[in-house]
This record gives structure tokens, C-alpha cells and sequence, in this order.
């Protein structure tokens, strides 16, 4: 067996158990340290993860903040000055758990961008903007996730969705990808997207001024923010999204894949912005009801 690489790796799950033992596969034996933050599942996940030698904690979600990941950050002894952020349904190749191996050794950069492939419907996608670049990797103690939402609750999903990684000190990118291989069924990915909904419905309302501010010359990250926020607001934003990922950025060469992912990007547009218009029907219901009942009460008066 190889000499194992001075990092820690942190793996959010819940009943992953048919995710995990991919991800694990290609770090127990390379990585100093992996972790597991489980909360609760009822499947084999957590004896799955002692299979591999991996340490389980358990994290119990009652809304607010933190949330899974950064809870474990603030919380854990990590013995390494490294830390990698892994879902369960990520997988390392060959390249990039070299190039990592080569990255951490220097002394001039806080934390790295990595680059996701996904594998979708069993086809890995190659179309439709569909590559994805997160801060998962940095220094302990110099990198923690923004918090976009202060009342969060128990029905927005325990983990951090679109939250990013600030990095206090330089970045840079590595140049290999990681493979984003998700083999739950649909009913998981959709029951998980809606989850994201209404966390995303939440944000756009109820936004902190603790997050990565969107600006369209920022990074890829901050791009992305700034055009959904843009977006959000027309009704046709989810179209757009179709249309441009499915037909301008060729998604429609992943074959059907590439359509079903494409077209549940853009149904995902239209569930945050029909409960940001819930949520808008509901606070003016409330209004009305106050407006009538105080009107109410100083005619009584009278």
C-alpha cells in the first residue's frame, strides 16, 4: 500500500449507501483522514463506512446555522492542515488525486478550485454547461462556507446546496475533474431538488449579507449568481435556460440524457420562482388580514 497523502477528507451523506462505496474506494487508501458526516440514515450507509475505516460522526439538523458541513469544520479535530469537501456520489480519478497530492505541498496558495464531470441517466454529460467549478479543497482555518440564509429550517435539506467556500488567501485551479456520478433514481433527485427549492425561494427573498456577492465579472460562481438572480425575475427565465443550454450550448448532443438534464435545470428555475410568488401571496394575505382586523378594531372604538 502507498504512503498516504497528508490530507483530511470530509463526506456529507445520508443514506448514500448506494453513492458511497465508489466515493470511499478511491480515498481510504490514499488520504490520511476521511470522515464521515452522516445524519442518521437508515440504510447501510454508516456500516458501509466502517467497511472502509472511515470515522462517523453524526450530525442532528433544528435549522439555522451552521449547517452539515461547516458544522463539522468548526467542530472536528481534523489532523491534517488539508481538508477535501466530498458528496458521496463524487468520485476521484487517478489525475486528479495526483495533481491534489502535488497541490497541497505548496506553501503560496490558501485553496483550489476543482472541476466536476457529471454522469447523468448513465451518460456522462459533455454539453449543455453543464461543468461545474467548487472551492472544496483549502487550508483548515482559512476557508468556510458564506451563509447566505439566517432562518433556515428542517424542510431546506441539513447540508449546505449552493453555499460557497470563500478562502481567505489565493486560489487557484487544478486541472483535472472529479466525477459527479449519481446512481439514486430520479424520485431521490427530484425529492432532493426540492428541498434546494425551497431554500433557493428562501435566499432570493430573505438573502443574508453574510454570502458571495453576484457581480457578472466575478468568478464562475459569482457569474452564475448574478444572472439567476437577474433571471428570477422573468417569467420566461425558465425557457431561457432550456433553450440556451439544450440548443446553444449543444446539450441536445448528450442525447436524451442531455434533454432530461437540461429540462430539469430549467423546472428547477420555475419551482423557486412559483414559491418565491407563494411566499409573496402569503405575506400580502397576512397584510390584508392585519389591515382589516386594525380597521376593525378602530370602528369599535368609535
Amino acid at each position: 500500500m502507498s504512503q498516504r497523502i497528508p490530507i483530511s477528507v470530509l463526506v456529507a451523506v445520508k443514506n448514500d449507501g448506494l453513492n458511497l462505496p465508489r466515493c470511499l474506494q478511491q480515498v481510504y487508501a490514499w488520504a490520511d483522514q476521511v470522515i464521515i458526516v452522516d445524519s442518521f440514515s437508515t440504510d447501510n450507509t454508516v456500516a458501509i463506512a466502517k467497511q472502509f475505516g472511515a470515522e462517523v460522526i453524526q450530525f442532528e439538523y433544528k435549522g439555522g446555522w451552521p449547517k452539515k458541513r461547516q458544522w463539522a469544520i468548526d467542530t472536528y479535530p481534523f489532523r491534517n492542515k488539508w481538508l477535501l469537501l466530498l458528496d458521496a456520489d463524487e468520485i476521484l480519478t487517478p489525475g486528479i488525486k495526483n495533481e491534489i497530492t502535488q497541490a497541497i505541498r505548496r506553501d503560496d496558495i490558501s485553496g483550489y478550485y476543482l472541476r466536476y464531470e457529471i454522469l447523468f441517466l448513465s451518460k456522462r454529460l459533455r454539453f449543455g454547461d453543464t461543468a461545474l467549478w467548487k472551492l472544496w479543497l483549502f487550508r483548515l482555518g482559512e476557508g468556510k462556507f458564506e451563509r447566505r440564509l439566517e432562518s433556515q429550517d428542517d424542510s431546506m435539506c441539513d447540508m449546505e446546496v449552493h453555499e460557497h467556500v470563500i478562502v481567505n488567501g489565493r486560489t487557484a485551479k487544478l486541472k483535472h475533474a472529479i466525477e459527479h456520478v449519481n446512481v439514486n433514481s430520479l424520485y431521490r433527485y427530484i425529492e432532493k431538488h426540492n428541498q434546494y427549492s425551497n431554500w433557493e425561494s428562501r435566499v432570493f427573498l430573505e438573502g443574508s449579507a453574510d454570502q458571495l456577492q453576484p457581480t457578472l465579472f466575478g468568478n464562475q460562481a459569482q457569474r452564475r449568481r448574478f444572472l439567476k438572480s437577474a433571471g428570477m425575475r422573468s417569467s420566461l427565465c425558465p425557457l431561457f435556460i432550456f433553450l440556451y443550454k439544450y440548443l446553444v450550448r449543444f446539450g441536445w448532443l448528450d442525447g436524451k440524457a442531455g434533454f432530461y438534464y437540461c429540462a430539469f435545470q430549467a423546472i428547477q428555475v420555475l419551482h423557486v420562482q412559483a414559491k418565491i410568488h407563494e411566499a409573496k401571496l402569503a405575506k400580502t394575505t397576512v397584510h390584508n388580514k392585519t389591515h382589516i382586523a386594525e380597521n376593525a378594531r378602530i370602528q369599535c372604538a368609535e
